[in-house]
């Protein structure tokens, strides 16, 4: 179990530093485009930017559940990586199929990266969350929209 926490735990606060690092570049170019006062009003571009933002985040998660694939390879549990990479998004985003199982040694590693991922993808919802409300309270500030935006 121990075994299990030294290797988890280091992977945590990586992936917690690449969601991080994902949400300040991910972000950087909207908060450079809201700062400007470009917020959109039509909703082709809310959608558009917001769209934007959510792949962001999705991509973290995904560099996140790679990386938990590849320690699963690195460790042996898994020959293929599309299979340690499965079985980590199954993991990370707490599905819990449990059609592939990890050896005994291993196990715990599994609820590690799941409780890592509800966090990480806790992360982005806020980062989602704070969008939007950014854009509604600039399109409150606003007026009424003009269809040209």
């Amino acid at each position: 179990m121990l075994l299990n926490l030294l290797v988890g735990i280091p992977l945590m606060v990586l992936c917690l530093v690449i969601q991080a690092l994902f949400v300040a570049f991910g972000l950087k170019p909207y908060i450079r485009y809201v700062r400007a006062g470009r917020v959109p009003a039509s909703p082709s571009r809310i959608t558009w930017l917001l769209s934007l933002v959510m792949l962001a985040m999705l991509l973290g998660n995904f560099v996140q559940m790679a990386i938990w694939g590849l320690l699963f390879v690195a460790l042996g549990e898994f020959d293929a990586f599309a299979t340690a990479l499965y079985h980590s998004g199954v993991n990370f985003a707490t599905l819990g199929y449990g059609d592939i199982v990890m050896t005994e040694q291993w196990r715990l590693l599994g609820p590690l990266e799941a409780a890592n991922g509800i966090l990480m993808f806790g992360v982005s919802t806020a980062v989602m969350t704070a969008a939007v409300s950014d854009i509604v309270r600039h399109q409150v500030g606003r007026g009424p929209t003009n269809p040209r935006d």
